[in-house]
């Protein structure tokens, strides 16, 4: 019996050690500069899993960023499968060389990010309406830069740390007088 004990301990030790940290990808390339990867138009198409792998909700999101002073704002602009519309817009600063704080409306304090290389990861709780109810969610939210245009983004989204479920977006910048593909 003692055995199991320290091979369960183990295994849940271990577990606790593999999270991801920004700094994994310190020198991955091309490298992501924020204010310069949302300066401009760009589109992003999405979708919410549940934790059993089901795609509850489909979506396309409008960005537009720009930056007024030292602020990174962006503007995003959803129209989900269903009809439904939505606009968030965030407000990002830098802090040092790696790290940012975001705002926006239905954001719960501060979202932080860390930037290494071609990926940022923000952690921020965000309060959702889902049935006219709200509930406050936590985002652990991945983005990787793949080329001057092309970035996905992976989020997985907890509650009492319990995964609820995934999203999945690709943006892509899109060039004045040209559309995305």
């Amino acid at each position: 019996m003692p055995v199991l004990i320290l091979i369960a301990c183990s295994l849940l030790l271990s577990a606790g050690c593999s999270h991801m940290q920004a700094q994994d990808y310190q020198g991955q390339q091309p490298p992501l500069v924020l204010e310069e990867y949302f300066r401009g138009e760009l589109q992003a198409w999405g979708m919410f899993q549940n934790r059993r792998g089901e795609v509850k909700r489909r979506f396309r999101v409008d960005i537009d960023g720009r930056m007024e002073g030292d602020e990174l704002v962006l503007q995003e602009d959803f129209v989900y499968a269903d009809g439904e519309r939505q606009q968030r817009i965030w407000r990002i600063h830098r802090l040092d060389e790696h790290h940012y704080e975001g705002r926006a409306d239905d954001v719960v304090g501060v979202a932080r990010g860390a930037q290494y290389g071609n990926a940022l990861n923000w952690e921020y709780k965000l309060r959702l309406e889902v049935g006219g109810k709200h509930y406050v969610v936590h985002f652990d939210d991945w983005m990787f830069l793949q080329d001057e245009r092309v970035m996905i983004n992976r989020a997985t989204m907890r509650k009492w740390g319990i995964r609820l479920g995934e999203v999945t977006l690709v943006f892509v910048k899109t060039d004045p007088g040209t559309t995305a593909p």
